[in-house]
């Protein structure tokens, strides 16, 4: 293991290990020790990484509120407090996210269907802009504090980044601003529909949003909001087992990708 200080590669492996089981080195180049969380995200945690993982993923994919996150994890012998799992849930649902929407670049289909919903955030209305292609497949989100022709550009400009190719069709409802937005950034040449009855299936997905949106009685500010609302769809979208619409999967085969999924993402988590 190289050196996170000095990046030499003359280190060597102590029989000693910290508190919580990781291997501890020493840099003979620039005399110091460290550890093998040392220089990452997890560096000075009190906690297992494994932990931290769970903690951020139930939070993220379970109607779990802050202080049911924190309570079940007293029978494992970690006491930490909400406000705890809220610093985790900030710190590194991020990187999860960040990750995810690396793996998945280049997947979504040529058919976008393009909706918004609304959000509370502070006691003010915001603007989910979301997007799945025609197999249901998570295309990108993306939350806005207004609904307007910047907030439709930006979201159909951060949709291309995140996919790595243009549509060859958008399907949207009778909004005025997806018009010019999708000329302007997207291309004349993109086909746009714009119709409520053909945006259902889209209608029907911001369900899950909303489901775990609404225990949680809103949201405290705008880049909390933000950030929990596109780390749940990435991690849901992550764990979809269904690749098309109304594909028929066994609850035995769905039990298995999902444990090797979970274990995808731990792994993506821990090197993140």
């Amino acid at each position: 293991m190289n050196c996170p200080y000095c990046a030499a590669s003359t280190t060597r492996k102590r029989a000693k290990k910290t508190e919580l089981g990781y291997t501890i080195f020493f840099c003979s180049a620039c005399r110091r020790t460290f550890n093998e969380r040392t220089g990452t995200p997890f560096n000075y945690l009190e906690v297992p990484t494994d932990v931290v993982f769970l903690v951020v993923l139930w939070r993220l994919r379970y109607k779990l509120s802050l202080r049911d996150v924190a309570e079940m994890f007293l029978e494992r012998g970690f006491v930490f407090t909400h406000e705890t799992v809220r610093d985790w849930e900030n710190r590194f649902a991020p990187l999860i996210t960040d990750q995810l929407r690396i793996k998945r670049r280049g997947q979504a289909g040529s058919s976008w269907h393009v909706d918004e919903t609304y959000m509370r955030v502070h006691g003010k209305w915001c603007y989910l802009y979301r997007a799945i292609d025609h197999n249901g497949n998570l295309v990108d989100s993306l939350l806005s504090e207004k609904r307007n022709m910047e907030a439709a550009k930006l979201f159909f400009q951060q949709a291309v980044e995140v996919v790595g190719h243009a549509p060859k069709q958008v399907t949207t409802d009778g909004h005025t601003s997806y018009p010019r937005a999708i000329r302007e950034t997207l291309g004349n040449e993109v086909v746009h529909r714009c119709n409520h009855y053909l945006n259902n299936r889209l209608e029907q997905d911001h369900r899950a949003i909303k489901q775990r949106y609404y225990p949680m009685h809103g949201f405290g500010n705008f880049a909390s909001a933000s950030r929990f609302c596109r780390a749940f769809d990435e991690v849901r979208q992550f764990f979809r087992i269904r690749s098309t619409l109304k594909q028929k999967v066994s609850l035995a085969i769905q039990r298995e990708a999902f444990c090797q999924r979970l274990n995808v993402l731990k792994t993506i988590f821990s090197v993140a």
